[in-house]
């Protein structure tokens, strides 16, 4: 069944008629996957009520399987800064595909790609394709600990980089969602290999490596962390963080997975510029495919293989859709025009949710950089870390999750994601999620 443009659905607002479709289709996943999805987030176990199946997206739209559409701020967790099947990115994947899919040899593409990554980040001088972020990370602190002949690797809390072992310490994304802050499966011998700080707490840098910075074989972070909600770097934070890695031996790793290519052209390094060791990348990179990505200074990237001892392969690497659908996307993303306009929209969309939050009455703060942005259900105190993060309302998140689906707005189904604004998006958009807000806030309100 269709979505009416407001008003048609019993009530003031609601627009989304039925979703039987979705749950006739959660039950038969559940049958043959594990969960009934492909990654626990998607189970909706964060704000309850059953997943959402979509069947297509255009734009900064998406429809589900009952034929419902919703204005998407998900954009698949951050990739779709160009909006849902862009015109130049759809003719780029059809165009490759038609030649073959893969080859497990190299390709033009691959080269182009990462010429256009390294001018973007001038700190990558060397880089290597893989196909997720997780990947990325995972090999990235291999290089590292290969390099500097070390096994300490220092992250944060709630810092998520993927779901490789001895990452899954204190993360956030979907295991803060599920409160789940490690593991099962993950020898106790690979958590103690990793220490983790809190975020944005200089004086607990300054301690930690006072005592162990000679045993610290990295440093990973998220520049700007996206996956505890967004929470921006205090003012000197990442500098310090610069200062002390160097002065210790220890490289500085920057997971860009989230923020590479979507808060600039150059990422959060390019905001607090801040060069980093390694950076890792992924999602916006692969234009909508499967992607990810580690780089940096070429005498640390010199040792991985075939140059060096550090081995690391992927039979679907530098994978020739995924390259064509990069370079399209990343061809868009030159002009300063299209960051000028996310900014815009995006500084719309908070503008208009902090007034429909005061206007319900409900104690929300808002974080946006650029077109990422977080809000949080909270009362009083700033969000600087994960601590602060934990003590949102993900009940009243919950209320007002689903008071914005029933009215045509896709958000993500954790408290502790973001929501992202992509150039597929225009001021009547914004305007109409805005306008659900005002109502799916009274509904939080409880």
């Amino acid at each position: 069944m269709k979505a009416a443009d407001g008003g048609q659905g019993g009530r003031k607002g609601r627009i989304v008629r039925s979703r039987k479709r979705s749950e006739a289709a959660f039950v038969r996943a559940r049958a043959s996957l594990v969960g009934g999805v492909n990654s626990p987030v998607r189970a909706f176990r964060g704000v309850g009520g059953t997943p959402v199946f979509l069947a297509s997206g255009k734009g900064c739209r998406v429809t589900d399987v009952d034929g419902n559409t919703y204005i998407d701020y998900l954009a698949s967790w951050g990739p779709l800064i160009l909006g849902h099947a862009p015109a130049a990115v759809v003719a780029a994947i059809r165009r490759r595909a038609g030649l073959g899919t893969t080859f497990g040899a190299p390709t033009p593409e691959e080269s182009e790609l990462a010429e256009l990554v390294r001018k973007a980040f001038p700190s990558i001088e060397k880089l290597r394709f893989v196909s997720s972020g997780t990947e990325a990370t995972m090999s990235a602190l291999r290089v590292a600990r290969g390099f500097t002949g070390r096994d300490l690797v220092v992250k944060f809390e709630g810092g998520y980089h993927g779901h490789s072992d001895g990452l899954l310490v204190k993360a956030g994304s979907g295991a803060t969602t599920l409160g789940v802050p490690d593991s099962a499966g993950v020898p106790a011998a690979f958590a103690e290999r990793t220490a983790t700080l809190p975020f944005n707490d200089v004086a607990a840098l300054d301690a930690f490596f006072g005592e162990r910075g000679s045993e610290v074989a990295a440093v990973i972070v998220e520049p700007l962390p996206a996956n505890m909600g967004v929470v921006p770097p205090r003012a000197g934070y990442l500098e310090r963080l610069r200062e002390l890695t160097k002065q210790h031996g220890a490289l500085l790793v920057l997971d860009e997975v989230i923020t590479g290519f979507r808060v600039a052209f150059g990422g959060a390094q390019e905001l607090w510029k801040i060069r980093p060791d390694l950076t890792c990348l992924g999602k916006i990179i692969g234009g909508g495919l499967p992607v990810g990505a580690y780089g940096g200074r070429a005498d640390v990237m010199a040792k991985v293989a075939p140059e060096g001892p550090v081995y690391q392969a992927g039979t679907l690497s530098g994978n020739p859709v995924a390259m064509a659908a990069g370079l399209a996307t990343l061809r868009q993303l030159r002009s300063k025009a299209v960051y000028r306009r996310l900014e815009k929209l995006a500084a719309r969309l908070e503008a208009g949710l902090a007034a429909a939050a005061h206007e319900g009455g409900v104690p929300v703060r808002i974080h946006r950089v650029g077109s990422v942005m977080t809000l949080f259900f909270r009362d009083g105190g700033e969000v600087v870390d994960y601590a602060s993060a934990l003590c949102s309302d993900r009940d009243r998140y919950a209320r007002f999750f689903h008071a914005m689906l029933e009215r045509g707005v896709y958000l993500p189904p954790s408290q502790f994601e973001a929501f992202f604004v992509s150039t597929a998006h225009d001021e009547k958009a914004i305007d109409q999620t805005i306008a659900a807000a005002k109502e799916a806030m009274r509904v939080a309100a409880g």
